[in-house]
């Protein structure tokens, strides 16, 4: 999906990349055994604690119903799992340089739920090939930091001259429906992933509580925001991510 200057990549499992001209915005590595590359969103049942992705990827978790519908101007995921209706529709603005997901949570079951949301991705903000080469060299330009009253998390890459015009990446959480609780944000994928754990299995996911809210020059840069959202039985909230 593109609008000639923004560009994103998604495969049938979720993984994928986003590009803005000839940088890559977040970081992805080409691999057909795994495809765990790319922005993803965790939800998770306060009650239960069992959590699981809106695609296959990153939990590799089973769920039914799912589909992956590929059209010129989106990308849709659909499945039920735990009583809920997830639809994921993914798009890129023709107008603006932002990636749009808008997550839709349908409860089906008789009961008021409370779902916690968590999204993901590594930011790179350099040209693939440089990233590809040295991504420890590179992630030490990238900073970070978080407008908490506009539920936004912002990066940019420090410049090397006065000349040059670093680039800057917004990522935003809004939400319509339902009650929504304090928004949280982590920065550092360490913290994140945890030590000997895995994207399908992270440390964040290990515990229910907010994010670190971890932002300035760190070692290996991620954006995750974090919400929980009280669903009513057969009333849909809808939540959306941008990319910008």
């Amino acid at each position: 999906m593109s609008n000639g200057s923004y560009h994103v990549v998604i495969s049938s499992a979720g993984g994928g990349y986003s590009r803005w001209r000839d940088l890559a915005v977040t970081r992805w590595r080409e691999d057909a055994t795994r495809d765990d590359w790319g922005t993803f969103v965790y939800l998770r049942d306060l009650a239960t604690g069992e959590f699981w992705s809106t695609a296959y990827q990153p939990t590799l978790c089973e769920t039914k119903g799912y589909e992956a519908i590929f059209t010129q101007a989106r990308a849709e995921f659909r499945h039920r799992h735990a009583g809920l209706e997830v639809h994921t529709d993914i798009s890129v603005s023709p107008e603006d340089d932002v990636e749009l997901r808008r997550i839709t949570i349908t409860n089906r079951t008789s009961v008021v739920r409370v779902i916690e949301l968590t999204s993901y991705a590594e930011v790179v903000l350099a040209t693939p090939a440089a990233d590809a080469s040295h991504p420890a060299f590179s992630n030490l330009f990238v900073q970070t930091e978080f407008a908490q009253k506009s539920s936004a998390i912002l990066c940019t890459r420090r410049a090397r001259s006065r000349e040059e015009k670093p680039p800057w990446l917004l990522h935003l959480m809004v939400g319509q429906g339902g009650k929504q609780g304090e928004i949280s944000c982590e920065t550092d994928r360490a913290r994140f992933i945890g030590r000997g754990q895995t994207m399908a299995n992270p440390a964040a996911m290990q515990h229910v509580s907010p994010l670190s809210n971890t932002v300035g020059s760190v070692l290996d840069p991620i954006i995750s925001l974090r919400r929980t959202v009280t669903l009513q039985p057969m009333k849909p909230p809808l939540l959306t991510w941008f990319w910008a």
